[in-house]
């Protein structure tokens, strides 16, 4: 296999920031309990294509609810591939788990923006079941697949990224 990438914690102060802005219930001492608990996605067997993303704290998502998590990881990607995520199997299969923008891509210039390349997660339990997904602090919630990709012969892209979710065409 070949390696294209390193994940790393984004700065204690970008997750405090990030929590405290998604969740003002938590305190700050809650938020850097989390922080040091964060653990890097990894996958679970030699034959995963996947790195499982874990959850920082516990939450329940009743069907038909949205949540926004910021996981604290950020990601440094060779040029020419990207990281893919997705919601777990599982949790897709028994929940309709999904991710608001289907299918998130991380570029591997995201790394340098003035967020740290901090990667979140919107994601929706579309269960027609009236099913509440649980996710437990630690558990893995949604998983990430690295990928190349080619450009055209005659790409002249020149832009610079600074941050996430539609940055390049502002």
């Amino acid at each position: 296999m070949k390696k294209v990438a390193r994940f790393y914690k984004v700065s204690e102060e970008n997750f405090v920031e990030a929590m405290k802005a998604e969740f003002p219930e938590y305190t700050e001492e809650d938020i850097k309990d989390m922080y040091d608990s964060l653990q890097l996605p990894k996958r679970a067997t030699k034959g995963s294509a996947g790195y499982d993303f874990f959850a920082p704290f516990a939450f329940s998502l009743p069907a038909g609810s949205t949540i926004k998590i910021p996981t604290g990881i950020r990601v440094k990607i060779e040029d020419g591939w990207v990281l893919q995520l997705y919601p777990r199997s599982g949790l897709g299969f028994k929940y309709r788990l999904q991710l608001n923008n289907t299918v998130g891509i991380i570029d591997s210039d995201y790394y340098d923006s003035d967020n740290e390349g901090h990667i979140f997660a919107r994601i929706t339990n579309d269960s027609n079941e009236d099913k509440t997904l649980e996710i437990g602090a630690g558990a893995g919630f949604i998983q990430g697949i690295f990928m190349e990709y080619g450009i055209t012969e005659d790409d002249e892209a020149e832009g610079v990224r600074n941050g996430g979710f539609g940055s390049t065409s502002r």
